[in-house]
């Protein structure tokens, strides 16, 4: 949907909004202000004369759409340029000359949204709803939108709630008018005990999530000091403003194919931050949490992917992809009912053979009368067959017999492979329980090793002290040669503080030959493990031989398990 059926859309619900008596026609009057309007929040130079010249005339009637159409597109749309005004203001124009006819929340003040949250659930219509007129939204997308808002409140939407709600209205089922639906949000039939304020925030969130704007922190490229700025993304431009009224604009960032987002580490008292790199200019800009962050970085990578594949927006390339399913349902739907009414006509041609039927059967029974005396004739020549058959049958019997007497080889012998067959899956249980131990003997060794390596790391841990002692003894002595008396007795315990070291040291020593015997007992249980596992492979190579009659036993290296021998060959070498 381009940007020109977007503002239709909107201009539509402010012309009938106009048109009170719903003739389908608004007075001369009242569209000249209405185009004065629309000049103002388009930002488009005001044409007086143009405006004067079109619609003077002798008939001072009202207008229909098909005459106030022409001027519209020739001297305001044709004019309009994408993000040269602010969408959103000329939505509340439109918005507010429809509400005041149109939109009736409740007196009472019990509605469920408010009159802001009720705008934007109308910009949310607008977008969703199919191109043509009057505008509806189709129930998959009314589905769609509700699931969007239940999502945002962490709540599940009712969907048979939502069908029978639906069906039970006159023109559900092909679709809603954006006031049946604000009138079925303010019933708060299906926002059963949920507050106002986590509606309005769902809204917002939503709204906020398709227009695809809202505030960012931006890293200056001169001052490097850091500006919060209201951000609206497009497909092609991500463009920042002073405020969210978006009356002053700071500057905007074109994305391409050559663009790309990367996230930034907190720094400078700044958290959840990102940038966006272009060819010219890498553009910081930090985020209030990292949901946000993530969100914008999701949206202007998705901008920056359609941009190049040369499409206009996510949720616009999403909206086609469920109209087209929409579209195929219905042709599945319509092949249905062609495939029913096919077999309707089957139905019908059955039936019609069936007579067809009836009346060949009435012909056999005439024909079988006929048979029975061919039978007669037949009979004599059928019971001399029949006893060529007996005994060619006789025949058969023999050859069964004998085939059975075989089966009963074949199946003796399948019990002796059978047999064989579970030999070998013991063999390989106890084959994997002899390498499940040859695992452990290896963890064991590791273990040893480790141990191993923080007794020596302890044991340079000492030296080191024990440098650093004697470096501290040798810078006394030369401190104090003229305070002998008074240094003896530090070097007498400095001498005690080296024995003690030395004690230690020999200690870690101590256990460092007891690790080393850990070692090697671990080795030695990983060498039997590994002649175990050996062994067990020789004896599976002998089963695997098949034993025939008369043949003699022998060693063969080849069998079903023959693949474990290049394994345990590779173990046997790692292990060594």
């Amino acid at each position: 949907m381009d940007l020109r059926a977007e503002l239709l859309k909107s201009i539509w619900y402010a012309f009938t909004a106009l048109d009170v008596e719903k003739s389908g026609k608004v007075s001369k009057s009242q569209l000249k202000v209405l185009s004065h309007n629309l000049y103002t929040v388009l930002c488009i130079p005001h044409d007086p004369v143009a405006l004067e010249e079109h619609f003077r005339d002798d008939d001072d009637g009202p207008v229909s759409s098909q005459g106030y159409m022409p001027y519209l597109n020739k001297y305001i749309l044709d004019k309009v340029e994408e993000g040269a005004f602010v969408k959103e203001n000329f939505d509340e124009l439109c918005w507010t000359l429809t509400a005041k006819k149109n939109y009736k929340p409740d007196r009472n003040g019990n509605s469920v949204v408010s009159h802001q949250d009720a705008f934007k659930l109308w910009c949310l219509f607008n977008f969703l709803s199919e191109d043509k007129y009057p505008l509806v939204m189709v129930p998959d997308e009314v589905e769609y939108l509700l699931k969007k808002i239940c999502t945002a409140m962490n709540v599940e939407l009712n969907s048979c709630e939502l069908d029978d709600y639906l069906s039970q209205e006159p023109q559900g089922q092909g679709g809603l008018t954006v006031w049946q639906f604000l009138d079925m949000v303010n019933s708060g039939r299906f926002l059963r005990g949920i507050e106002h304020e986590a509606v309005s925030m769902a809204v917002e969130e939503v709204y906020q999530e398709v227009i695809e704007d809202g505030y960012l922190w931006k890293r200056g490229q001169l001052r490097r000091n850091w500006s919060e700025r209201w951000f609206t993304l497009k497909p092609s431009v991500l463009s920042y403003y002073m405020s969210e009224e978006r009356k002053e604009k700071k500057g905007s960032i074109m994305l391409d194919k050559h663009c790309c987002v990367e996230v930034l580490p907190d720094r400078d008292g700044k958290r959840c931050m990102f940038c966006v790199k272009t060819s010219s200019r890498t553009y910081e800009m930090s985020a209030s949490d990292t949901r946000q962050r993530q969100e914008w970085t999701l949206a202007i990578q998705t901008a920056i992917r359609l941009q190049a594949e040369g499409k206009k927006s996510l949720h616009k390339d999403l909206k086609q992809k469920r109209r087209e399913q929409r579209e195929q349902r219905e042709q599945r739907k319509a092949a249905k009912e062609e495939e029913t009414q096919r077999l309707k006509q089957l139905q019908e041609e059955k039936e019609r053979k069936l007579q067809e039927l009836e009346l060949l059967k009435e012909a056999q029974r005439q024909a079988e009368i006929l048979l029975q005396e061919e039978e007669q004739r037949r009979r004599q020549q059928h019971e001399e067959m029949q006893r060529t058959l007996e005994i060619q049958l006789r025949e058969a019997e023999q050859a069964r017999a004998s085939m059975q007497a075989e089966m009963v080889l074949k199946e003796a012998e399948a019990e002796r492979q059978r047999k064989r067959i579970l030999e070998l899956e013991d063999m390989q249980e106890r084959l994997q329980e002899a390498l499940q131990q040859e695992v452990k003997a290896r963890q064991d060794e590791e273990a040893v090793r480790y141990a191993q390596a923080r007794l020596l790391a302890e044991e340079e841990e000492k030296l080191k002290d024990l440098m650093r002692l004697k470096e501290e003894q040798e810078e006394y002595i030369l401190k104090t040669q003229m305070e002998k008396q008074v240094l003896k007795q530090e070097m007498e315990n400095k001498n005690k503080c080296l024995e003690e070291a030395q004690r230690q040291l020999e200690e870690v020593r101590v256990n460092r030959q007891r690790v080393d015997q850990d070692v090697m007992a671990a080795q030695r249980k990983l060498r039997q493990a590994s002649t175990n596992v050996k062994h067990w492979n020789v004896q599976m190579n002998r089963l695997m031989h098949p034993i025939g009659p008369g043949d003699k036993r022998t060693n063969v290296s080849g069998g079903v398990f023959a693949g474990y021998q290049p394994l345990l060959s590779r173990r046997d070498s790692s292990l060594k």
